[in-house]
């Protein structure tokens, strides 16, 4: 049986937790996890609360509506989903594909059981084998300055005819417009080096080797319209030394960029995690 999974944002005050618990223990549900987090500096709250399906009394359709009156009592924010109800995802690649192969092996292996992903997007042709071995559709659309507008056009066409309601941007050197980022809010993943905005244009890694970087990382953050500024989700780093070479930095760097990307998309596949403001309540 499925699980129903509520997540709340509002303001903070007493007995949030109590008659949440309560709404859900009322109707039978047996509650697998329940996690909340109140912000002293904002004065907000913010709660996940997972229970099973099987034995509660409400049938999904009319569970929005039994809730509605305990969430106006509160001032909430919220969105319920069902684990049943894959989330369907879109990969947008140019010609790294390292991320990609990560993961399409995880999807493979049973690593991203929440999602099903409809379509590659490339402006390159690099990924267009890997995604017919998977069997995924793939869609070729290259991208120039004079025809981005057209491009995406094209993009958001097919992300529309698949239902697409993720796009995951596993190293796409392409930024998107602002009226692509409005059509998926807080629903573009991105991924990049943590270099930024220290070493930035087409070599970082041949930067961070010159000035003897000891540290590096990885960031997967939400895309919003300021470039590389998004509600950031996952980070991680690893120590380096003098002995690294180029190559090693860009090996280090791509594993981080691997696993960072995964459980950012694995976080929000599982709905776990909230945003508010410029910062998100990761419930791992």
């Amino acid at each position: 049986m499925p699980h129903a999974i509520l997540l709340i944002s509002c303001p903070d005050q007493k007995g949030i937790t109590a008659a949440v618990t309560d709404f859900v223990f009322k109707r039978g549900g047996n509650i697998l996890d329940a996690a909340q987090h109140a912000d002293a500096e904002s004065g907000a709250f913010f709660m996940r609360i997972e229970w099973a399906m099987a034995g509660f009394t409400v049938p999904r359709a009319t569970i929005s509506r039994e809730f509605q009156p305990l969430a106006e009592k509160f001032k909430m924010s919220w969105e319920l989903y069902f684990t049943d109800v894959p989330v369907k995802m879109a990969i947008f690649v140019s010609k790294q594909l390292h991320c990609l192969y990560d993961l399409l092996f995880r999807y493979r292996s049973g690593q991203l059981p929440h999602a099903k992903i409809e379509l590659i997007i490339s402006n390159h042709h690099d990924a267009e084998d890997l995604a017919h071995q998977s069997g995924i559709d793939f869609l070729h659309v290259p991208v120039l300055a004079e025809t981005k507008r057209a491009a995406e056009e094209i993009q958001l066409a097919a992300l529309q005819a698949k239902g697409v309601n993720l796009v995951v941007l596993a190293r796409y050197h392409q930024i998107l417009t602002d009226q692509f980022i409005q059509q998926y809010p807080n629903a573009i993943i991105n991924i990049h080096h943590s270099f930024l905005p220290a070493f930035v244009g087409g070599s970082p890694y041949a930067q961070a080797h010159q000035k003897g970087v000891k540290l590096i990382g990885a960031t997967s953050h939400y895309v919003i319209e300021a470039l590389d500024q998004g509600p950031i989700i996952e980070q991680d780093a690893a120590r380096i030394s003098h002995r690294y070479a180029i190559h090693d930095l860009i090996e280090e760097g791509q594993d981080l960029e691997r696993v960072v990307l995964y459980r950012a998309i694995r976080w929000h596949l599982e709905r776990k995690v909230l945003c508010y403001g410029n910062k998100t309540v990761v419930f791992e």
